[in-house]
C-alpha cells in the first residue's frame, strides 16, 4: 500500500460566499492527473491553452470540497473572490509541482498576510518590516531561499492578454 499523499486541505484567504450568504473557507484539493489538465481543453467554451476559463475548469476538477459543498462546480470557482482564485492557483502549483518547502512557505505567507476586512486582520502581530521590504519578509529564510524566482503568494492581480476579436 502506498503512503503517497494525494489530497491536501486548504483555507481560503477570504472564502466563498454562497447564494444563502454562508461563508465557505476550508476545503480539500487533490493532486491533478493528466486527464484533469487535458479534458478541459476539449471543452467547447475553452478557446485554447491561454483561455482563462481553463483555470476554472481545472480547479473544478481537483477541488474535492469547499466548506459544506461536496460537489464543486464551475459556478463556485467563478464566484470566488480574486484573492481566493489566486490562492487556489498557487496552491495547485505547489502541491502538484512544488517542494515541501514551497508548500510550507505558501501557508506561512498566507498566515502572515491578513487581508483588509478579514476577521484575521487584527489578529496578526504588527509587522516590523519597513515599507521597502518585500512582502515575503515574514516567510522563513529557508523557505524563501527555496523559491527565489516565485513569490509564495501573489502580490498583485495579473493581467490576462486580450484575445483578438
Amino acid at each position: 500500500m502506498s503512503n503517497l499523499k494525494t489530497s491536501y486541505e486548504f483555507t481560503l484567504p477570504r472564502g466563498y460566499v454562497d447564494e444563502k450568504g454562508q461563508l465557505h473557507r476550508t476545503g480539500t484539493m487533490r493532486l491533478a492527473t493528466a486527464r484533469d489538465e487535458l479534458a478541459p481543453l476539449r471543452d467547447p467554451t475553452v478557446s485554447g491553452p491561454d483561455d482563462p476559463r481553463l483555470t476554472v475548469l481545472v480547479l473544478t476538477r481537483v477541488v474535492e470540497e469547499l466548506g459544506d459543498i461536496k460537489t464543486v462546480t464551475p459556478f463556485e470557482i467563478e464566484g470566488l473572490f480574486a484573492v481566493d482564485l489566486a490562492f487556489l492557483q498557487d496552491f495547485y502549483g505547489v502541491i502538484n509541482f512544488g517542494s515541501q518547502e514551497e508548500y510550507d512557505a505558501l501557508l506561512a505567507a498566507q498566515e502572515a498576510t491578513p487581508l483588509l476586512g478579514s476577521d484575521r486582520a487584527g489578529s496578526a502581530p504588527p509587522s516590523t518590516a519597513s515599507d521597502s521590504e518585500a512582502p515575503t519578509a515574514a516567510v522563513p529564510d529557508a523557505a524563501r531561499d527555496a523559491t527565489p524566482t516565485r513569490p509564495p503568494l501573489r502580490a498583485a492581480v495579473e493581467e490576462l492578454p486580450r484575445r483578438a476579436q
